[in-house]
């Protein structure tokens, strides 16, 4: 190690690109903002202005309602579990992730009771529908509430 073999860390450094310092420097005096107009100077307008007309985004029409509070909940059928755990298998977020029934958790797991339901399992997850509850007991086994 010595002086000739400094480099700084990677990805310490930022481009270091100056403008308007000249032209030699290859971007001098108009900055890159070219000759006059409403463009070169300062307070240029903001992104989506056209010239007074009416801006596409207000000119395009709105449907519906966006909740900000919506929660993206991952639903599991019976069936699935009927088809991928033995008697006796606890089921959970994780396991349902290993078996490949869900690819993501967003806000939570709901267990809905679509399908013939046999097995005797522990079922772990963030809601239940009540007839996947019911159907989950009268076999023997256990909902829980995470």
């Amino acid at each position: 190690m010595d002086l000739a073999n400094l480099k700084p860390a990677k990805g310490s450094t930022a481009n270091k690109y100056r403008r308007g310092r000249g032209h030699a420097s290859g971007n001098g005096k108009t900055a890159g903002y070219g000759h006059k107009g409403q463009k070169a100077r300062s307070g240029a307008p903001r992104p989506g202005f056209e010239g007074g007309q009416m801006p596409l985004f207000r000119r395009i029409p709105k449907r519906g309602f966006k909740n900000i509070n919506h929660k993206e909940i991952v639903t599991v059928n019976l069936r699935d579990l009927e088809r991928c755990f033995e008697n006796g298998d606890a089921v959970t977020v994780d396991t349902l992730m290993e078996k490949g029934i869900i690819k993501h958790v967003y806000d939570g797991v709901k267990i809905l009771g679509n399908g013939e339901f046999t097995k005797k399992l522990t079922v772990s997850a963030h809601a239940f529908s009540a007839s996947a509850k019911e159907k989950i007991e009268a076999n023997g086994g256990t909902a829980e509430v995470i």
